[in-house]
């Protein structure tokens, strides 16, 4: 199926789709039939690359489906092209050609205000302010942070992207409202309760992976309905498993690395929360959560890719496809912002969130010109003065004659003014 009958697949959809369109009378709307030729095209696009794309790192479920996201991540990306190069008003405004109810101004909402767990002023219900923020986004925050786990698969850089995010929530609350949260939902809520247990969910599943033995067996080789029943259901688990070990103080390379998988995951939520508020798209939009589905599919290949690359950098010469593409959407996401909404951005941090950042960089800079310059500087003097001192003790001990007096000392002939001399 896969390349070798790519032509007679791509014949055989192009044909049902044009006896679809010569069995009914084309309509006269010319926005509607624009809509089904875009579709149609992108459909012949996706079976395209899924029969003829490079495959990727996974292999299961199929290598087709990793493929197909491949694809998804290419007709996405010119998608955010073509939004970009339009101008606000109509780049706005083409949203509705997606749904009809797109294309107005929305009110955005705010989760500070009240910040009191228990209200003694309200008597039907002092819990009041905890029930409200229990809505939706609290199971979306821990099953993307138990996905997001199982792309990182370390624990210490999802804690960071974690506490992180936190931090930029306080410093843009000023520039979109729904940042401004209480101290407990922030703390308590998002980091310890969501986050904090999604990630440990996570490294449970990814502990259960890594001792899970991965010896396959064909389908139609296990003779009980329990062991096929069993054997599909492991189909969607990896066909081997790679323990990402990121170790980010080992090298210059390695922590820059780290540290720019850090800032474009930073980025990419970010863009999820500018990119509702510039394009005027309600939160609980399915095209906000198609988005989301979308970064769980991509960004857990661009993470293998990236570090495949990083760990053996003979055998994987370049970076992979999925990896580039990932950094592109995100970067397009982001001018996206930039150009539709100026202004939000370049509202200024308040004064001590400013100072608080420039402390926090300048620490960054410090410890790794200290880790990766100073402390290299030392080592090496101090490596260069132990091997003076090793070969300064290995000289003197070939002088002397194992008592610890010289051998000059002892000869019969020797003068005093050469023993003072040695």
């Amino acid at each position: 199926f896969r390349r070798a009958h790519t032509l007679t697949v791509l014949f055989i959809l192009t044909c049902a789709l044009g006896y679809v369109t010569l069995l009914e009378e084309t309509p006269q709307d010319t926005a509607y039939n624009t809509k089904r030729g875009i579709v149609a095209s992108i459909l012949v696009f996706l079976c395209f690359g899924v029969t003829q794309a490079k495959d990727g790192p996974f292999s299961r479920p199929h290598p087709a489906y990793w493929r197909f996201w491949l694809c998804v991540s290419v007709v996405y990306e010119l998608f955010l092209i073509f939004i970009l190069f339009q101008t606000v008003q109509d780049g706005r405004q083409f949203m509705k050609y997606i749904d009809p109810h797109l294309g107005v101004p929305l009110p955005e909402r705010d989760y500070g205000g009240n910040c009191l767990i228990y209200d003694p002023g309200n008597g039907t219900d002092p819990f009041h302010n905890i029930w409200d923020k229990l809505d939706g986004f609290v199971p979306a925050h821990f099953f993307g942070w138990y996905l997001k786990t199982l792309m990182i698969r370390d624990w210490w850089m999802c804690m960071i992207i974690s506490v992180m995010f936190e931090f930029l929530e306080y410093s843009l609350e000023h520039q979109l409202p729904n940042f401004s949260e209480c101290w407990w939902d922030h703390w308590i809520m998002d980091v310890i309760l969501c986050n904090g247990l999604g990630i440990y969910c996570g490294m449970k599943t990814l502990s259960w992976l890594s001792l899970k033995t991965y010896k396959w067996q064909g389908l139609w080789n296990i003779p009980t309905y329990k062991g096929k029943m069993k054997r599909i259901v492991f189909q969607f688990t990896p066909y081997s498993w790679v323990k990402f070990e990121w170790k980010p103080a080992s090298s210059l390379r390695r922590w820059l690395a780290v540290c720019g998988i850090i800032f474009v995951f930073l980025l990419a939520e970010l863009n999820t929360f500018y990119l509702k508020f510039v394009l005027w798209m309600p939160p609980e939009h399915y095209l906000v959560l198609l988005r989301l589905v979308f970064f769980v599919n991509v960004g857990g290949v661009a993470m293998r890719e990236i570090y495949d690359f990083m760990d053996d950098p003979k055998f994987h010469k370049k970076l992979g496809q999925q990896a580039w593409l990932v950094a592109a959407i995100t970067a397009t996401e982001f001018l996206i912002v930039v150009k539709y909404d100026p202004y939000t951005l370049t509202l200024s941090l308040p004064f001590y969130i400013t100072q608080c950042w420039i402390l926090g960089i300048i620490l960054v800079l410090t410890w790794t010109a200290w880790r990766f310059f100073i402390r290299d500087i030392t080592l090496r003097y101090k490596e260069i003065r132990r091997q003076k001192q090793e070969h300064r003790h290995e000289r003197d001990k070939c002088l002397s004659n194992g008592d610890g007096h010289s051998a000059l000392l002892d000869e019969p002939n020797g003068s005093k003014p050469r023993e003072r001399k040695l």
